[in-house]
């Protein structure tokens, strides 16, 4: 048995465990409804009933309560049952009684998982043996959850929890859990004044001076490897006509996401904001002929597009509902298609090296159940992606169904300092919509034929990859992206003429710095300067001003003494230019 299938016997034998631990404390107070585990432990949802509520100050009680269960050794018992016995059984339980359901639906066998005498639940496991056999197990949190993820439905309890095969993997979670908390970007981006977010657009990011800066350095990175590597960079609308999006299926598929607009003589919606910017590519494209002298044809586009997510989705600027996704399109031949997906590949490995973020694995993403197109155009885009893995012996996993619906996709997921992994860069391999819009060029036969088309981004969206950065280095970015490069720190009012003069020598050299007149003490200034995570402190004192010198202080801690302003400025370009992720050493 491998070590992934034991770890999910354990949680979802803790997750029963702590229903039936609510079930011994709280007779009657609430009603089931399921409980998964997960990728990082398991919870469990259920409706509270009159006046009752479960809040983390009651875990210590559930959790010895669990403990109680878990010594008991109480055998966890399956056994298959039939639809009629089930309803009998779970006749009082509302969200029971729709599993059943659904169950009978699909003609699967009904399973129960009993745990001693006194608790059963429907589930099909796996778990095991007994609930002496969970190790090492804690309650994490609680949070509303709506039945079924909808809106619409019932807003539910969820207890959120964790186990592991040992108390050791436990409390290392937990530590690794402390730390995440630390480095949460909202949490960062308030300390450090890098945006805000207001009830006035809900789930939308409002840029600061700081936080935008990044944003824009980001930007420029982007455009200087995209301009190397032979991109057009075009400008699409953000409003564009219902047509286009019912033609691209965008209204068929992505209908719950998209923002609909009524113009003013329009009797009901009749325009889209857009959700993604393929389909304005797809416009030029066609505003032109087209020839395969012209190929690859690649055009880039930082368009800023809009997805309504649910507010349960949403999470900071790593899943804001306005986004600028950093898209490009590949127009090409056939014959190009494997070198300019092995090309964009090699790019995007550029880039987390750039960045100081490693690969975790990638995955090749198949038809969805939803999508357009042929299966005859799906089977050779599946099975084009499918050679370009075996042929550059690339590893990689399966993800059944979770394709584009307009073709087979490569998600690159990336880890960062506490191993945690992050979906960013996307190739999408897409015979359907060339079809689907009749796009044409010709041939050196002078024939017309339908070209390939590839989509692709590199960061996912900027304020995405912004949010992973953040939380990846806690806020103390690598010196050329900084918001703040450098402070000024005059130890007297009479070092301020002196420091306006060196602040104009950074100014001359494109050196993001500001001067700290504040009347504090110098310790007050670096201990501040420190927890805003500006790189470099120059100190300056009535010896610099007699010696025309700086004092550099770093972040870190370090101490690089003091030496004349020109050679500091020598070292910290030396670091920007080569997008050093370490400061002076």
């Amino acid at each position: 048995m491998n070590k992934s299938s034991q770890l999910e016997k354990i949680r979802h034998s803790a997750e029963h465990v702590l229903t039936q631990a609510l079930q011994n404390l709280y007779p009657g107070k609430f009603k089931m409804a399921m409980g998964p585990a997960t990728d990082d432990g398991f919870y469990f949802d259920f409706e509270t009933l009159g006046n009752f509520k479960i809040g983390e100050t009651d875990f210590a009680q559930i959790e010895a309560e669990m403990t109680k269960i878990v010594k008991s050794n109480l055998p966890i018992v399956k056994k298959e049952i039939t639809p009629a016995e089930a309803k009998k059984l779970f006749s009082k339980n509302p969200y029971k009684l729709e599993w059943i359901k659904d169950i009978k639906a699909k003609k699967e066998p009904v399973t129960v998982y009993s745990t001693g005498s006194d608790f059963v639940d429907i589930c099909k496991g796996p778990h095991l043996t007994s609930t002496g056999q969970i190790p090492a197990f804690k309650l994490l949190s609680v949070a509303g959850a709506y039945w079924h993820g909808d809106e619409k439905n019932k807003m539910l309890t969820r207890i959120y929890g964790t186990a592991f095969p040992s108390q050791k993997e436990l409390d290392q979670y937990l530590s690794d859990l402390e730390e995440a908390k630390k480095r949460d970007h909202r949490k960062i981006g308030q300390e450090l004044d890098l945006f805000s977010f207001h009830q006035q657009a809900p789930a939308d990011i409002f840029w600061h001076h700081r936080g935008y800066t990044i944003f824009k350095q980001l930007v420029k990175y982007w455009r200087q490897i995209h301009l190397r590597e032979g991109y057009q960079e075009i400008r699409t609308p953000e409003i564009m006509s219902r047509q286009i999006w019912d033609q691209s299926g965008h209204t068929k598929n992505f209908i719950e996401k998209l923002y609909k607009v009524t113009t003013p003589d329009a009797k009901k919606w009749d325009m889209v904001i857009k959700p993604m910017n393929c389909d304005g590519g797809i416009l030029i494209y066609k505003s032109s002929p087209r020839s395969y002298k012209d190929f690859p044809l690649k055009m880039a586009e930082l368009g800023v597009v809009h997805r309504f997510e649910a507010s349960g989705e949403t999470h900071g600027i790593i899943r804001p509902r306005e986004f600028t996704q950093d898209d490009a399109h590949i127009y090409c031949t056939p014959d190009q298609v494997k070198d300019e997906i092995k090309k964009i590949i090699d790019l995007c490995f550029e880039i987390y090296q750039t960045f100081g973020l490693k690969l975790d694995h990638l995955e090749l993403s198949t038809r969805p159940k939803h999508s357009i197109g042929s299966d005859e155009v799906w089977q050779k885009s599946e099975s084009i992606m499918h050679q370009i893995l075996k042929e550059n012996k690339i590893k990689h996993l399966i993800n059944e169904g979770d394709g584009a619906f307009y073709g087979p996709k490569f998600d690159f997921h990336l880890k960062d300092s506490l191993n945690r992994t992050w979906q960013c860069s996307t190739i999408q391999l897409d015979f359907a919509q060339p079809q689907n819009f009749d796009l044409k060029y010709t041939t050196a036969e002078g024939k017309e034929v339908q070209p390939v088309m590839i989509h692709r981004v590199l960061y996912g969206s900027v304020e995405r990859f912004l949010g992973i950065l953040i939380e990846n280095c806690a806020g103390a970015f690598p010196v050329w992206l900084s918001p703040l490069q450098i402070q000024i720190i005059p130890i007297t009012d009479d070092q301020l003429n002196y420091a306006r003069e060196i602040q104009k020598q950074f100014d001359r050299h494109h050196l993001r710095s500001e001067i700290n007149h504040k009347s504090e003490t110098m310790q007050n200034k670096i201990r501040q300067a420190t927890g805003q995570k500006i790189p470099f402190m120059v100190i300056l004192g009535k010896r610099e001003v007699e010696d025309n010198t700086v004092s550099i202080r770093q972040r870190d801690g370090q101490d690089l003494k003091t030496m004349p302003l020109d050679s500091f400025i020598k070292q910290i370009k030396r670091l920007i230019n080569n997008k050093d992720l370490n400061l002076i050493k």
